[in-house]
């Protein structure tokens, strides 16, 4: 596991990295210089993507926490975190273009967050358990 943690914390640091470069090119091609939810993806795969899967592996190495079951929670926490960073590209794109939404668009663009969001925390829960239930 600590191998998967690791090429986890390096696919996050990459994925960070290409969305940081977006959002200032981006955001400098099309003359936009407001504030845009694309400016959030960066610090999110930072953050939730890249150190916290250095700190499980860290953790990992400690305590030895994972089971038959972190995977699939691993799985869950990792689609949550990419949708949630597909609603704020999605919702970051609408803003530089000055898209204007339907209240019944900008509800679901925030959903779509909200999802990945409610799916990330849940799972950070989770694996906080595990790490505690091990290091008890």
């Amino acid at each position: 596991m600590i191998k998967r943690y690791a090429n986890m914390a390096l696919a996050y640091a990459v994925a960070a990295m290409i969305f940081g470069v977006f959002y200032r090119e981006f955001t400098k091609f099309s003359g936009f210089s407001g504030q845009t939810a694309l400016s959030v993806i960066h610090t999110h795969y930072f953050l939730l993507g890249m150190f916290f899967s250095l700190l499980l592996m860290l953790i990992e190495k400690a305590f030895s926490f994972s089971d038959q079951n972190t995977g699939k929670i691993l799985i869950v926490y990792q689609l949550g975190l990419n949708i949630t960073a597909l609603g704020f590209l999605i919702r970051g794109l609408t803003q530089v273009w000055e898209t204007e939404l339907s209240k019944g668009m900008n509800a679901s663009i925030s959903g779509i967050a909200g999802i990945g969001h409610i799916l990330t925390g849940i799972c950070l829960i989770l694996l906080l358990l595990k790490i505690k239930k091990r290091a008890a």
